[in-house]
């Protein structure tokens, strides 16, 4: 603050020199960094919407207040969505072609929502784009003003009259300056350097007597010292950009205050760049930590795309083998979606080089299923072919000629490929229907052989008694070796009477149970003996039932060798760095070894099928 009164003591120059260095810091710091933008479009948000009507939700809310939403959660709403919509359009066109279309023949189908949400969205760009235009109005305006106020001083200190009688009209010049904010960056330093020249012109000029220059200089001091309490305290804000920002406007407004005694101008000066250096060095650690991780997200985003760029397409020939791989993709799509974004130059490279790469991929499956169903239709003709042979022989009565051709039917069944699901259960139940009514009839004629099967049952009976005499304190060795030795014999013998079949097999089995529990006989052994009990007992249905019994095995041989290759491929996504990691990885070993333990199992049990078939043979 200055009096009127004091006319006789000029302002020494060197006072000016506190204005000069909030000049140049001003230029320092009141220029955004690059970073800044990319952290405004990349902040730590809320998880976002995982459909598109959520979306659309949000953006609604955002549209109510367009000209403060934040542009990197409008842009990624925006991604989301269509990511969400993209995936709706290539289920539905995936859809299409596995119904039997051509993807060329795909029309998408109208979006509803998809309008609605371009049309909030044209109502944001609508709002933002006067918001921003209305700012630029603005910015010239001010640009103006203090263009004017720059004419003023420059009156003021051309004028011929006494600068103490000016000095009013000097201190309303300078608070409209202060009041009148945002121009063009381009004008900025330009205006500030003709407003401190004609400021300082004006302090040489004026001459302030001693006891009001060190009242004003007091006043400053206070005010400074605020200041740089306030710039001190931003060290301790978590959010580093926010204080990044704040520091601009204390920046402003300390270069925006006057002079203070020159003993302390250093002091002071120092005071505040030593807190603004810990403020700046944050946000740029901040940036640099940022860049750090988009950069690492990147590497990870890249390594995705080279695995599913490097897939050998050759390899992938049966059904089993690309949907394998098909999980695998999936697998890697969603691990892509638990990575952060890359560096905003490569976000939408790198993203557009995994959607090729997964498009490419799934086109080329199309292909092959396309080829596959071709292939499938053939297959389905070669089988009804063989249905038309089986129900030509049903009811013949040679037995031996006829039993004999169907059974070569059935081998010649095996070597035809799959059908569509659609119709293999349909063919598959005509063609065993027919075999099944021939040897149905076949057994009835060939009855004869009720007395062996009564002379079988008491040979069975007979090894029930054995087992159950087998006493507790045998030896442990000794009575495995017994226990396998009966259970041997007992395989070996042929059919029971049908009614005396499942009270025989319940004893047997309730037996070897118990004596396996007690004796600690491997379960494996147990199984596969349970097995063969199992086969001797339907044998005598003919060596259809066998075969049929094999392709079942068969089948479920190939879904867990599937499913343990599934088990094999995610083991290679896990990592024990955690205990989730390393719990999740232990069970996930523990389910690999029993598959491999039941796949050893079903193979001894098809072997067992193929000697039984050798043998009716």
């Amino acid at each position: 603050m200055m009096d009127s009164h004091d006319t006789n003591q000029p302002l020494n120059p060197g006072e000016l020199e506190e204005e000069k260095k909030t000049v140049e810091v001003s230029d320092t710091i009141t220029e955004t960094p690059a970073e800044e933008t990319n952290a405004e479009k990349q902040p730590e948000t809320a998880p976002r919407p995982v459909t598109k009507e959520e979306v659309l939700v949000r953006m609604k809310e955002l549209a109510q207040n367009a000209e403060n939403a934040n542009k990197q959660e409008l842009d990624s709403l925006k991604q989301s969505f269509y990511k969400i919509h993209n995936a709706e359009q290539e289920a539905a066109k995936k859809l299409f072609v596995e119904n039997g279309g051509s993807e060329e023949d795909y029309v998408p189908q109208s979006d509803v929502i998809e309008e609605e949400f371009k049309n909030v969205m044209a109502v944001i760009k609508e709002k933002r784009g006067a918001q921003i235009a209305e700012q630029e109005k603005q910015k010239e305006e001010n640009l103006q003003i203090k263009l004017s106020i720059i004419e003023e001083l420059k009156e003021l200190v051309e004028s011929p009259d006494d600068a103490n009688k000016s000095y009013t009209e000097f201190k309303k010049l300078q608070q409209q300056w202060n009041e009148t904010k945002l121009v063009p960056q381009s004008k900025v330093n330009e205006l500030w350097k003709n407003y401190q020249l004609y400021v300082e012109k004006f302090y040489d000029i004026l001459k302030l007597n001693n006891e009001f220059r060190e009242y004003d200089f007091k006043k400053n001091l206070e005010i400074k010292n605020r200041l740089i309490e306030a710039a001190e305290k931003l060290a301790d804000e978590e959010d580093v950009v926010s204080a990044f920002h704040q520091l601009q406007k204390l920046h402003q407004e300390f270069r925006d205050t006057g002079p203070v005694v020159k003993e302390l101008r250093d002091e002071v000066w120092n005071r505040f760049k030593t807190a603004s250096t810990v403020v700046n060095r944050r946000h740029q650690q901040h940036f640099e930590a940022l860049k750090e991780a988009e950069q690492h997200n990147l590497d990870q985003k890249t390594v995705i795309c080279e695995i599913v760029e490097a897939i050998t397409y050759d390899e992938l020939k049966t059904f089993s083998a690309w949907e394998n791989k098909t999980q695998e993709v999936i697998a890697l799509q969603n691990k892509w979606k638990t990575i952060g974004f890359a560096p905003q130059k490569m976000n939408v490279k790198i993203f557009e080089r995994f959607r090729h790469a997964c498009d490419d991929f799934f086109k080329k499956k199309g292909e092959f299923f396309k080829a596959l169903k071709e292939g499938m239709n053939e297959n389905l003709e070669k089988k009804k072919a063989l249905c038309e042979k089986a129900e030509a022989l049903k009811d013949s009565t040679d037995w031996k000629a006829t039993a004999d051709a169907l059974t070569k039917l059935q081998k010649e069944w095996k070597t035809i490929g799959p059908v569509s699901k659609k119709y293999s259960d349909v063919v598959w139940k005509r063609f065993i229907s027919a075999c099944d009514y021939f040897f149905e009839q076949k057994n009835k004629a060939t009855s004869s052989q009720r007395s062996v099967e009564i002379e079988n049952m008491e040979k069975k009976k007979d090894i029930i008694n054995q087992l159950t005499a087998i006493e507790e304190s045998m030896d442990t060795e000794e009575a495995g070796k017994q226990v396998r030795e009966l259970m041997k014999d007992w395989n070996a013998i042929g059919h029971v009477p049908f009614k005396e079949k499942d009270k025989l097999y319940k004893q047997y089995h309730t037996l070897i149970d118990q004596l396996f529990e007690r004796f600690n006989i491997s379960a494996s052994n147990k199984k596969l003996s349970n097995f063969k009990s199992n086969i001797s007992n339907i044998q005598g249905g003919g060596s259809q039932t066998l075969y049929r019994e094999r392709e079942k095995l068969v089948r479920a041989y190939e879904n867990m060798k599937s499913e343990l290759q599934t088990y094999e491929n995610n083991l290679g996504f896990l990592t024990s760095a955690s205990k989730k990691g390393n719990s999740l990885l232990t069970e996930l070993n523990r389910k690999v070894d029993k598959l491999k333990a039941d796949l050893e199992l079903v193979l001894q049990k098809i072997k067992v099928i193929d000697e039984s078939i050798k043998e009716e043979e």
